[in-house]
């Protein structure tokens, strides 16, 4: 069984940075794609970022430029490093893999961790 565990969210000012976690096990991390999604009350879940198996990243335009997605093997972690966060940044995080295969929806899902930005 896959299990994808997000850490690091809280409460921050404007401008601040901030590190999310997501830690995986069960599964073969190297061979996965992980991606980053958001989702805030009332809106649609949101694409945010995602790193292949390969190191490759791709990342939506709201967050291009102060946003990185970086993956430690050896750890099978994921990380999304946030830079000059912005209140409309709130949201609860997710992060999710799939084979790197899949070109489709992402198989396993983390349980989310909250991120408040602060104006």
């Amino acid at each position: 069984q896959v299990q994808l565990v997000e850490s690091g969210g809280g409460l921050v000012q404007a401008g601040a940075s901030l590190r999310l976690s997501c830690a995986t096990s069960g599964g073969m991390f190297t061979s996965y794609t992980m991606g980053w999604f958001r989702q805030s009350p009332g809106k649609e879940r949101e694409f945010v970022g995602a790193c292949t198996w390969n190191g490759g990243t791709s990342y939506a335009d709201s967050v291009k430029g102060r946003f990185t997605v970086s993956r430690d093997n050896a750890k099978t972690t994921v990380y999304l490093h946030m830079n000059s966060l912005k209140p409309e940044d709130t949201a609860v995080y997710y992060c999710a893999a799939k084979w790197h295969w899949v070109s489709g929806p992402y198989t396993y899902w983390g349980q989310g961790t909250q991120v408040t930005v602060s104006s």
